[in-house]
């Protein structure tokens, strides 16, 4: 969820241009069942334009409507959604709207934990009942220092708390310049990570080649940056050559992300991973363990965005420490 709210921020500073006033709207609470969970943020702004999204759609447009007293008279509201009756969803959102004005010191902390990938904490005051409530709303730490994004916002000693610690951006870190890479890098973009991809010098490559990647990074293996490198950052091995690659693993054998992937088939793995351990016979087991190759799910993949999807689909049961499974065999909640 960092990466949506990551966007609101940004968004808001659009809007701050251009003189719009916005609304927060949070999802506090759940009883049932839900398409979203609690957590989840979207941005409401005067002119009617909505940056993300608390359901599938069928909220937003109340969400909406509800928004506009709160830019009237700036006070925060608690509407609710009860989707048994309209939707068959088999559940009630509790959505806390609140005024949202976060001043430039916000802004500038917001910035600089995300660029540094530091986490931070929300926590939202509320009550399970529909109505206005001025003082309540969201406090944000950053860097040790408490925010609110309104004025109104106090310290409440009545209500219920919403509380959420959200990490770094969920970082993809593509190595090798290829057309499977620019496809990769489309998928994940959509999905809301940074994505990074990772060439060397000689291949010529630029940041256009690969559109709206966060970074590129230019370096030979035996020089690539292994301390960018974080518990939050997938990796993909993608060079199409198996020289390059062995010195990659090299490199990359201290390094601990949260997903490692190779492309090829398995006795190409197993050949990159026995030269691994006849140049380091002290290589950690863990990391030879923890090596995914080849990529992805077997879903019946054929072209490069089939693959993609495959690929990610195994990155995500890696990190969110699932196994794959047909929601229609799952025998409780999703």
């Amino acid at each position: 969820m960092t990466h949506e709210f990551k966007k609101i921020i940004k968004e808001y500073s659009v809007a701050q241009l251009a003189n719009i006033k916005c609304v927060l709207a949070t999802v506090v609470d759940l009883d049932g069942s839900s398409y979203r969970k609690p957590g989840v943020r979207m941005l409401i702004r005067e002119d009617d334009v909505m940056i993300g999204a608390v359901s599938g759609g069928c909220v937003e447009k109340e969400v909406l409507f509800q928004a506009q007293s709160v830019f009237k008279n700036e006070m925060s509201k608690l509407m609710t959604y009860d989707g048994r009756f309209r939707l068959g969803c088999e559940g009630v959102l509790y959505i806390l709207l609140e005024y949202f004005s976060p001043d430039e010191a916000l802004i500038n902390d917001f910035n600089f934990v995300i660029e540094h990938r530091q986490s931070f904490d929300l926590s939202t005051t509320y009550k399970k009942e529909y109505g206005v409530f001025k003082e309540f709303g969201t406090f944000i730490n950053l860097n040790s220092t408490s925010y609110t994004f309104n004025t109104h916002t106090k310290e409440q000693s009545t209500g219920l708390l919403f509380t959420q610690t959200m990490q770094p951006c969920q970082r993809l870190l593509l190595i090798g310049g290829e057309h499977d890479a620019v496809q990769l890098a489309h998928f994940g973009l959509s999905m809301g990570w940074e994505v990074n991809v990772a060439v060397t010098p000689q291949e010529n490559k630029s940041i256009t080649d690969f559109p709206g990647i966060d970074a590129l990074l230019n370096f030979e293996p035996e020089d690539f940056p292994v301390k960018a490198i974080d518990n939050y950052t997938a990796l993909l091995l993608m060079t199409h050559s198996y020289v390059k690659d062995l010195k990659y693993l090299m490199r990359l054998k201290n390094s601990n992300p949260a997903y490692l992937g190779i492309l090829g088939p398995i006795k190409r793995r197993e050949k990159l991973l026995s030269e691994l351990l006849e140049h380091d016979m002290d290589i950690d087991v863990d990391f030879i363990e923890n090596i995914h190759g080849p990529a992805g799910l077997n879903i019946g993949a054929e072209t490069p965005q089939e693959i993609a999807i495959s690929i990610l689909a195994e990155v995500l049961t890696i990190i969110r420490k699932t196994t794959p499974l047909k929601l229609k065999d799952k025998l409780n909640t999703i």
